[in-house]
C-alpha cells in the first residue's frame, strides 16, 4: 500500500519575513494558529496540498519538508532508523490537530509522519464493460462490424 504526501512546511528564522514572501510571490493565504509561531497556508487552488509556514530557533537552520501519511508514524519512524535515519522529533500528539514525528534520511533531507485513517481507502478497478450481446448467425470482424455468416 502507498502513504501519500498531505503536508508541507516552511521554517524560517524570520516568521513574518516568510509569510509576507510566499504569500506575494504565490498569492497563498496564511492563518495564524493561535499563540504558536506557525501559519497554515491556503494554496487556493483544488489540486496539490496545503502546507504550513513555521519558525525555527535562532541556532538551527531553516529548512522546508513534507509530511507522509502513515498509520502507524512510530512503526514507521523504527524502519526509518533502521534504514540509516535520525529522529528529529519522536512521535509527538498535538492535541485536537495531529500526531506526527520528523526524522532526517540519511543524507539529512527532513521528512515528516503524520497519522492517517487506521486504512487508506484503496483503488477499485473500473468495472468492465460488458460485451454487446450478438445476434445469432453473425460473426464480428475487426474494423468492419458484424457480418453474416454465408
Amino acid at each position: 500500500m502507498g502513504a501519500p504526501i498531505v503536508h508541507f512546511e516552511i521554517n524560517s528564522k524570520d516568521l513574518s519575513r516568510a509569510k509576507g514572501f510566499y504569500s506575494s510571490l504565490f498569492g497563498w493565504k496564511i492563518q495564524d494558529v493561535g499563540t504558536m509561531n506557525y501559519g497554515m497556508v491556503d494554496t487556493g487552488v483544488k489540486m496539490g496540498i496545503n502546507g504550513g509556514i513555521g519558525q525555527v530557533d535562532l541556532d538551527k537552520p531553516p529548512f522546508a519538508t513534507f509530511y507522509v501519511q502513515v498509520e502507524d508514524p512510530q512503526a514507521i519512524l523504527d524502519k526509518a532508523v533502521s534504514l540509516g535515519a535520525n529522529v528529529i522529533v519522536p512521535v509527538t500528539v498535538v492535541p485536537e490537530m495531529a500526531t506526527f514525528a520528523l526524522f532526517s534520511d540519511p543524507d539529512g533531507c527532513v521528512v515528516g509522519l503524520v497519522k492517517g485513517p487506521e486504512s487508506m481507502p484503496e483503488r477499485k478497478p473500473k468495472p468492465r464493460r460488458k460485451a454487446a450481446a450478438r445476434k445469432k448467425g453473425t460473426i464480428r470482424t475487426r474494423g468492419r462490424g458484424r457480418r453474416r455468416k454465408k
